[in-house]
Parts: structure tokens; C-alpha cells; sequence
């Protein structure tokens, strides 16, 4: 299961990027933001601190994104 949460958050994340370089807003940062999370919960599975350090520190930055857009 951990396999799949990581590869697809791998997929998502760079799907993310590529929307952040084609500048398509706010999609890029949904998808981004999905990746993110996909990672924060493998590295909590996976007792990787520095996973979560990462990726748990990106969603509130992500956080201020969505924030951005409801505002």
C-alpha cells in the first residue's frame, strides 16, 4: 500500500510542477497540494522524519494558496 501511496503522490507532485511552470492556477497547487499530503501520510507510515518534515511542512504553505483563492 505504502508502494502506491508514494508513486502516486510522486505523479501528483510532478503534475503539480508542470502546472506551476505552464502557470495553470489554481490547479497546480490542488494537485500539488494532493501530492503533498500523499507524502506526509507515507512518511508518517513509514516513521520517516524527514518525509515529513518536507511534505508536512508544504501543506500549509499549500494552505495559504487555498486560503488565496476562497478570499
Amino acid at each position: 500500500m505504502i508502494f502506491y501511496i508514494k508513486w502516486g503522490s510522486t505523479i501528483l507532485v510532478l503534475i503539480g510542477i508542470l502546472l506551476t511552470n505552464l502557470n495553470i492556477y489554481p490547479l497546480n497547487i490542488f494537485i500539488h497540494g494532493a501530492g503533498a499530503v500523499g507524502w506526509t501520510i507515507a512518511g508518517y507510515l513509514t516513521s520517516d522524519r524527514a518525509l515529513l518534515t518536507n511534505f508536512g511542512l508544504q501543506i500549509p504553505l499549500f494552505m495559504t494558496g487555498y486560503l488565496n483563492i476562497l478570499i
